[in-house]
């Protein structure tokens, strides 16, 4: 999960959870009877379950859209490290090929001179 999408988690949930917490002190704090008080708050204990159960939804979503992303991520680099791997190992075989034929070359020389 990137930065971007932290924060916009961060401040979805932060925003719905003042607007729970000031929905509940107005219950409380409203004239009405007690029976009618006792039906908003059986009515706000399941809107808040509903929408912590969504916020819950929201964050596991947004955990494995960041997971598959990582795993993506980690299989491209895995993928061209392989690459890369199997190009030095091409050029190390390469150069010890080339030094093995300039130390040839030199013996032949060598083996010139002394003769």
């Amino acid at each position: 999960m990137n930065g971007n999408q932290k924060a916009t988690t961060v401040g979805a949930i932060m925003l719905v959870a003042g607007g729970l917490i000031g929905a509940g002190l107005g219950l409380f704090y409203a004239p009405q009877t007690g029976k009618k008080t006792r039906r908003q708050l059986g009515r706000y204990g399941r809107q808040v379950r509903t929408e912590a159960e969504a916020m819950v939804r929201d964050s596991a979503d947004a955990v494995r859209d960041a997971v598959e992303d990582l795993s993506e991520r980690t299989g491209n680099l895995v993928d061209r490290g392989g690459e890369v791997a199997e190009e030095w190992r091409k050029h190390f075989l390469e150069t010890l090929e080339n030094s093995q034929k300039n130390i040839d070359r030199q013996r032949q020389k060598l083996a010139g001179l002394w003769k």
